[in-house]
């Protein structure tokens, strides 16, 4: 009896084993693509800015800042890490004959911005840059220059931002 159960013991073990050597495993890959395109975000607060010389005497203060402060440039940039993105400002003209766009710089603190700048209708001036991709947020504050020979009246002119991810 005692043969009977180790040759039953035995055939199990055989069947088991070899139910295990005649399993089947498959296997396949799986590519994962990912596409990372170039992006730029671009923000101003506030949008609209205004000088009055109403308090400002040319002779005494050569500049007069905007009503406003300082313009928050909110820029956000995806772009290769070998290349520069740039934030640029265009003016679409002057104010008028007798006030010259360029009347109106800008100075600036924040990290990659220019230090200064003014104002041009002919070609962009550079605002900021870095080099990747990040954060290029900071602010600008506006000055005009002032003069007694600006004749009275509202002016307006449009300046255009760019914010450039290559």
């Amino acid at each position: 009896m005692k043969t009977w159960k180790i040759m039953l013991m035995g055939l199990v073990l055989v069947l088991l084993a070899a139910g295990f050597a005649y399993g089947d495993t498959a296997t396949s890959t799986l590519t994962i693509n990912a596409k990372i395109n170039a992006k730029a975000k671009l923000s101003l607060s506030p949008a609209t800015i205004h000088f009055d010389d109403a308090s400002y005497d040319p002779d005494t203060n050569p500049t007069m800042p905007a009503t406003e402060g300082s313009v928050v440039i909110t820029a956000k940039v995806k772009t290769g890490s070998a290349s520069n993105a740039t934030l640029t400002c265009l003016a679409s003209g002057d104010f008028n004959a007798a006030i010259p766009v360029s009347a109106v710089t800008w100075t600036s603190g924040s990290t990659n911005y220019a230090p200064t700048g003014t104002m041009d209708k002919t070609t962009a001036q550079n605002v900021a840059s870095r080099s990747g991709s990040g954060d290029l947020s900071g602010s600008i504050t506006p000055l005009m220059a002032t003069s007694w020979d600006y004749p009275t009246g509202d002016y307006s002119v449009t300046v255009t931002y760019t914010l450039i991810a290559p």
